[in-house]
């Protein structure tokens, strides 16, 4: 196990290495990244179609890239772009009842449901995958792989996530996703309670990027871009109760992961602490462990050139996958 604090690092170099032009606007970003990306669909538990989109080709090593509960996968567009650029076919994908993706007519989100998608995803590939995965995404991750040992992964980057988990900041993003349920009258709102939320990220001028977050019902309102039922599972955590992923059951997944494992943290996060990340490294004893300076929960997105730099040096790392990824 290693252990690494990562600062703010020199920019230039790491553009060149990964191929990011942070001379261009955000919306010719995010018009660059609908260009290169091919849709794709799977099919999850029960027949529920969730869609994704694939950077690069299926003949180069795999990443696929989950998101973490009341997001879509367009929160990786930048790092799925560099990891393409950098010869890897990266795919992000849609959780059920997210982004584009199907919602449950059942309302089914449990851990059980969201678990499957995943090793029907993985299935689907014709290669084994790395798999980073943030908050939901990564537990959901641990869960699959720690369970069930026949589900093929290369590697598993998980992003400020573990089996013990900060209560309050838990409470916290559960209670944004919750006091927003009747919509937004503008864009301008949807930015206000992001900052609110998120106030040490730096604010975008162009709001182009949060509308791949919002859907506009017929009232004219704005709302976030997943199903409410998923709230029914969201629980908000106490003392007897750890809310939708259960502690204990991610303990004993965690200890049967016998493949590579980076452990990324962000710094000021109030979701996961030290203590937790440390406890994974006890359960985990092979993983690598990466702290983000200056970065929270949200950690692609507080410090997405710094996240992307850190998952590709972790890939091109022989120590830890060989030379099979290249």
């Amino acid at each position: 196990m290693s252990y690494n604090l990562v600062a703010q690092p020199n920019y230039s170099s790491i553009h060149k290495n990964i191929g990011i032009d942070m001379t261009c606007s955000r919306t010719r970003q995010t018009d660059q990244f609908a260009s290169s990306a091919t849709p794709t669909e799977f099919v999850g538990a029960g027949g529920l179609i969730l869609r994704a989109s694939r950077f690069g080709e299926l003949t180069a090593p795999i990443v696929l890239l989950l998101h973490g509960g009341g997001q879509t996968r367009y929160a990786w567009n930048h790092t799925a772009q560099a990891l393409s650029e950098m010869g890897y076919c990266a795919i992000t994908l849609d959780a059920r009842g997210h982004g584009e993706s199907d919602w449950c007519a059942q309302g089914d989100y449990s851990t059980e449901s969201l678990v499957a998608d995943l090793g029907a995803v993985i299935c689907a590939l014709p290669t084994a995958p790395v798999i980073v995965g943030a908050s939901m995404g990564g537990l959901t991750a641990m869960l699959a792989l720690g369970e069930d040992d026949s589900l093929p992964c290369s590697a598993l980057v998980l992003v400020d996530v573990a089996p013990r988990l900060e209560q309050q900041g838990v409470r916290r993003i559960i209670e944004f996703m919750c006091c927003h349920h009747d919509g937004f009258d503008d864009i301008q709102q949807v930015r206000d309670a992001v900052a609110a939320y998120n106030p040490h990220r730096a604010h975008a001028n162009d709001l182009s990027g949060l509308h791949k977050n919002l859907r506009r019902h017929n009232d004219g309102r704005l709302y976030w871009h997943w199903d409410p039922a998923f709230l029914d599972h969201a629980r908000l955590p106490s003392e007897t109760d750890d809310g939708m992923f259960e502690r204990i059951r991610l303990e004993s997944a965690a200890r049967k992961l016998s493949m590579p494992v980076l452990l990324i943290r962000g710094h000021q996060s109030d979701v996961l602490s030290d203590q937790g990340a440390r406890e994974l490294l006890d359960l985990v004893p092979h993983a690598d462990y990466e702290v983000l300076d200056q970065a929270g929960h949200m950690v692609a997105g507080d410090k997405n050139t710094i996240f992307t730099e850190a998952v590709l040096n972790f890939l091109h790392n022989p120590s830890c996958i060989g030379d099979a990824l290249g």
